[in-house]
């Protein structure tokens, strides 16, 4: 039987969002209704919100999330009811081109539940990034639950659904970073300060983190940064340069997401190093570089996708290192908060104020 629950509804560009009744039904075939514990206040939530992603309101707004199992429907049995899970969305469909080549973390062909959420007045929802969470319970395809080890605190686990794990990711997936590397962290929000700590984990002896605001660069210290650069009042490529033997990082990552940061990592790493951009650029940025110092400066230029994570394979490793306490995901969380509180969250993610709000239910 369908159920109606509360939820984080954002029904027109701009505007402040609402907590409504919506209606969700019963799993289909291949998916599962699970009952949300913690959510994170995710930047992606907030492009939603004022139409940066699509036009397809209303939105059902969340999808950094973890929580339990409720029920699955016919075929399901990766998963099952009381199963503690991380939200994801790259449910990999294992017959793509990507896929068929071992290469599942970029599966050009992830999945949703195929049913649709709706308003208590039959209006469809398009839930964020297919997910859906800032609700007490959600509907999603049952590929997008990944099983984790049930000790974990849901609102550090939750984290690791999207910005936590596309930051650690960035280093250890796509940059590659190995032991005895020295990397630069371009903009220390969430996503760059777990930069910080895949860089860390993945044994770089230098670890530098480049931000504006001195706040964020001590949160980087914290985290495992070994120097910060405050950019506003110190020339980021030369500081990189001088605390790197002259010569530049082997690996910078750019969190921020703009052409001038961007620019930077460019130059602040060493020849053939490499650069990762896993901030999210808005439509209209445009780069512009001379096509003689991309091929003279050799290395690679990388984008990254969720961290180029397999949730199957991260998420659990993850969360052990976590229960281990050799992975500092409490750190992250800044607040919790309840639902009615979301968009206040987002004024605060807007100024800077927090690495992450997390909505407990």
């Amino acid at each position: 039987m369908a159920q109606q629950v509360q939820g984080v509804i954002a029904r027109s560009k701009g505007a402040p969002v609402a907590i409504e009744t919506i209606t969700v039904p019963d799993p289909g075939p291949g998916e599962a209704v699970v009952k949300i514990q913690a959510c994170g206040v995710c930047h992606t939530d907030l492009h939603y919100r004022e139409g940066g992603i699509n036009d397809d309101f209303p939105f059902l707004l969340g999808h950094e999330a973890a929580g339990v199992v409720e029920s699955v429907g016919q075929g399901v049995s990766e998963v099952a009811p009381g199963d503690f899970v991380i939200l994801n969305w790259r449910a990999v469909c294992g017959q793509c081109r990507a896929c068929r080549r071992g290469r599942p973390q970029y599966c050009f062909d992830t999945h949703n539940a195929k049913q649709k959420m709706t308003l208590s007045d039959g209006t469809e929802l398009t839930p964020a990034l297919g997910i859906g969470a800032f609700a007490e319970k959600t509907l999603v395809a049952a590929g997008q639950c990944t099983k984790v080890d049930p000790s974990a605190s849901p609102a550090a686990a939750g984290l690791l659904g999207c910005g936590v794990m596309a930051g650690i990711g960035a280093a250890i997936n796509t940059g590659e970073v190995g032991r005895g590397d020295s990397v630069a962290v371009i903009g220390c929000g969430g996503v760059g300060n777990a930069a910080v700590v895949g860089a860390l984990l993945a044994g770089a002896a230098k670890i530098i983190a480049v931000d504006i605001d001195d706040a964020k660069l001590e949160t980087a210290r914290s985290l495992g940064a070994t120097h910060t650069v405050n950019s506003r009042s110190t020339d980021a490529i030369e500081a990189v340069r001088q605390l790197t033997g002259g010569f530049g990082a082997d690996v910078v990552i750019e969190a921020v997401g703009r052409p001038e940061t961007y620019e930077q990592a460019f130059y602040a790493r060493d020849l053939a190093g490499t650069v990762v951009l896993v901030g999210v650029p808005t439509p209209e940025m445009r780069l512009e570089l001379p096509l003689l110092d991309v091929f003279g400066r050799g290395g690679a230029l990388k984008s990254s996708w969720y961290g180029d994570c397999l949730p199957s394979r991260d998420f659990p490793m993850l969360i052990d290192l976590y229960l281990q306490g050799r992975l500092d995901l409490d750190a992250f969380v800044t607040e919790t908060i309840a639902l009615e509180d979301v968009e206040k969250a987002f004024e605060r993610m807007h100024h800077g104020d927090v690495l992450r709000s997390v909505v407990m239910f």
